[in-house]
C-alpha cells in the first residue's frame, strides 16, 4: 500500500512541475490509477497517464471531451491534457436511453477510428482467436469449475455461427460509470484502455444484457440501427459468455479468487443453448 501511495506522489510532484507554478494536481481515481485532476484558480483540466493513443480521434468526433494538448516526458510516459467537463456518470436505469445507442452506433460506425486503431497495430480480435485464447489460458488454470469448462465446450461448438459480419472497434467496458454526461446532454464514453477491433455485437450484446430487459432490446436496438435477429441474439450471447469466462481465468490468475467466483456464478446463470439444439427443439 506504501509502495502505491509513494508511486502516486512521485507522480503528482512530476505532473505539478510540468505544468508549473501555481498548477495543484491529484489522482482522480478509477481502475487504472492513471488519471489525475488539475487546477489553477478556476482553471480545471483533466490529464492521464499513457491514455489511448487515438485519443485525437474520439476528440474530435466528439466521443470523449476534447484534448486539449499531448507532452511526452523524459521516462517515456506520454500525458494528454482534455477539457475539464462538468459532468455526471449515467445511471444504470439512464443506458435505455436513446441517446446510449445512437453514440455507440457512431462509433463503431467510424471508419477514422477503425483506421487509426488499425495503422498503430492492433489486430482484429475475431472469434477463432478469442476461443484459442481462452482454451490456452483455461488449461493453465489451477481451480477449473464445470460451468468454465461448460462455457468453453459451448463456445467451440457454436463457434461456426459466430462469423462477424464487420469488425469495428469496440469499447470493450459498456459500464455505466464509463458514460458521462453534461449540463447541455451532451454524452461522453470515456475509459478506452480496453478498447479493441471486434464484432460490434460484443459492445451491444454486454450493454442489452446488463442493463436492458429483453423486452426492450428492440426498439434499443432500432435507435442503434439493428434489428434484432436469432442471429444477432446467438452472437451476443455469445460475447457475453466469453467475456464472463475470460474475467473469471483473469481473476483466477491474479489470485482475486472473490471476484473469480462471481464470475463464475454468472456463468452459471449463461444460457448455453447451441444453435443445433435450438433446431432440435423446433
Amino acid at each position: 500500500m506504501k509502495n502505491s501511495d509513494d508511486t502516486n506522489k512521485t507522480r503528482v510532484n512530476i505532473l505539478e512541475f510540468q505544468l508549473g507554478d501555481g498548477w495543484n494536481v491529484k489522482p482522480a481515481g478509477g481502475s487504472s490509477g492513471e488519471a489525475y485532476i488539475a487546477w489553477l484558480g478556476e482553471r480545471k483540466i483533466f490529464l492521464k497517464r499513457n491514455s489511448s493513443p487515438f485519443l485525437a480521434v474520439l476528440s474530435a468526433e466528439g466521443i470523449v471531451p476534447k484534448l486539449l494538448w499531448t507532452k511526452r516526458l523524459e521516462n517515456g510516459d506520454v500525458i494528454t491534457a482534455q477539457k475539464w467537463v462538468n459532468s455526471r456518470e449515467l445511471r444504470a436505469k439512464d443506458m435505455g436511453e436513446p441517446q446510449v445507442a445512437e453514440l455507440l452506433s457512431k462509433i463503431h460506425s467510424s471508419a477514422e477510428l477503425l483506421d487509426m486503431f488499425q495503422r498503430i497495430g492492433n489486430k482484429p480480435r475475431t472469434p477463432e482467436l478469442i476461443v484459442r485464447e481462452l482454451e490456452n489460458s483455461y488449461k493453465n488454470l489451477v481451480e477449473k469449475h464445470p460451468a468454465m469448462a461448460e462455457a468453453l465446450s459451448y463456445m467451440k461448438e457454436e463457434l461456426p455461427h459466430i462469423t462477424p459480419a464487420k469488425m469495428v472497434v469496440c469499447h470493450g467496458d459498456m459500464n455505466h460509470n464509463n458514460w458521462i454526461v453534461n449540463g447541455r446532454g451532451d454524452l461522453y464514453l470515456i475509459d478506452w484502455d480496453s478498447a479493441s477491433v471486434r464484432d460490434p455485437a460484443y459492445d451491444v450484446g454486454l450493454l442489452l444484457h446488463e442493463y436492458i430487459p429483453e423486452k426492450e432490446w428492440t426498439a434499443w436496438l432500432d435507435h442503434y440501427g439493428l434489428s434484432l435477429t436469432e442471429t444477432l441474439k446467438t452472437k451476443m450471447n455469445w460475447y457475453v459468455v466469453s467475456h464472463a469466462l475470460e474475467q473469471a481465468i483473469e481473476h483466477q490468475r491474479k489470485n482475486d479468487l472473490l471476484t473469480a467466483s462471481q464470475w463464475v456464478t454468472y456463468l452459471q446463470t449463461a444460457s448455453f443453448k447451441t444453435t443445433a439444439e435450438k433446431k432440435r427443439e423446433q
